[in-house]
Formats: C-alpha cells, structure tokens, sequence
C-alpha cells in the first residue's frame, strides 16, 4: 500500500510539471490544486508510515515476550530436572533402608556424589544414615578432603576450616539421616582429583566415602 502511494505520489507530481511545461499560463489556481493534492498524499503516506511503523514495534514487542517466555521456561525446565534428580536420589535412599545392613547404631555414608560447577567449584551432595530405630541421636560433624592438583604439584586440602562459622556449616545432627548439600571453592589453578567425605564424632571416625571427579 505503502508503495502504491508512492508510485501515485510521483505520477502526479510528474504529471504536473508535464502540465506547466506545455501550459505556463494556467495560473497559481492549477498550482495551488497541485500542492493541496500533494498534501494529501503526503498526509496519507505519512499515516500508513506510522501505521507499519505502529505494527513493526508491537511486532517487535512481541517477539522479545516470546523470547522472555522461552528463556523462563528453560529455566523452569532445569529446576524441575534438578528436582527429579533429587526425588530419585532420596527414593534410592529409602530403598536402601529396607535392607538395613548397617547394624545397630551404625553410621553409613550412603551415597556421595560431587560435580563441577565452575573452574574452582564443586557441588557436592551426600547421605548419612544411622542404623537401628533411631532412638539414639547421632551428633557429629562432616569433614571433607579434597584430593587436588596445584602447581604441578599433589596437595591436600580440608573442608571446614578452622573458623566457627564454617565448623557450623559441617554439624551433623540426626536420628535416622541427613542430607548434606554444599558448594566448595578452590584457589584459583587448583584442579580437584577426588573428595573424600568423612563423618566423625568427638573427633573419632565414623563413616567415610569417596569420589572421583
């Protein structure tokens, strides 16, 4: 439409100067109808610009909701997977306690499992369980011993550190399981090999596993 106006704009304009050429005499009468007919074009052109011009941004617009939606939903959809895989986490946990082989009193870490989040991140999630009927709570603390490569070189490294608001972090108090969850940060150029989770009490031994990455 837009072109089609265009198009008529120009035929009339040429039409016109062919008009004053082959007659000079008609006068400012002709000229005035010419410029009142030019405004109108020009009236009308300029109103079908602000119409596709009105269409092109609610297109525009849109098409960011869409992508905004999109975005929403990608997250939405890991969450959830997130979630599942923590739901068959906790049924394998459960499975695991009908044949409780731990013997009374027993603690057992059931499951370790550790991921990379980011260069000098891990994520790690575990599973502690005491056997028998719970009657007795189990007090206790979590440490874990990051087996790493720094500077080429074999290092150690111990996850509390010696700071009280850390120590409260690794505080395991249950009666019949806990589930421990947790991110850990590494020096820069530090590359993890393995973490081995451990469950002490009053500072003896109780549980420990492990975990390659």
């Amino acid at each position: 439409m837009l072109a089609m106006l265009l198009a008529a704009a120009v035929g009339a304009a040429g039409a016109w100067s062919f008009g004053q050429l082959g007659n000079t005499g008609s006068g400012s009468a002709a000229t005035g109808a010419a410029a009142e007919q030019y405004r109108e074009q020009v009236e009308a052109l300029t109103v079908e610009r602000d119409k596709l011009s009105t269409s092109a941004n609610a297109a525009e617009s849109q098409l960011n909701m869409e992508r905004a939606a999109q975005k929403q939903l990608a997250a939405q959809i890991k969450v959830l997977e997130s979630e599942n895989v923590r739901l068959k986490e906790d049924l394998a946990f459960f499975e695991s306690l009908l044949p409780n082989a731990t013997g009374p009193q027993g603690i057992a870490i059931r499951r370790l499992k550790v991921d990379a989040v980011a260069p000098n991140q891990l994520r790690y999630r575990l599973l502690v369980m005491q056997g028998g009927n719970g009657a007795q709570l189990f007090s206790g603390n979590l440490q874990l011993l990051v087996s790493a490569i720094q500077d080429g070189k074999n290092a150690m490294m111990t996850f509390p550190d010696r700071s009280p608001a850390e120590q409260q972090k690794y505080v395991l108090s249950f009666r019949h399981y806990q589930r421990v969850e947790g991110v850990l940060t590494l020096p820069d150029g530090v590359t993890a090999r393995s973490v081995q989770a451990r469950v002490l009490e009053k500072g003896q031994l109780r549980a420990q596993l492990s975990a390659n990455l």
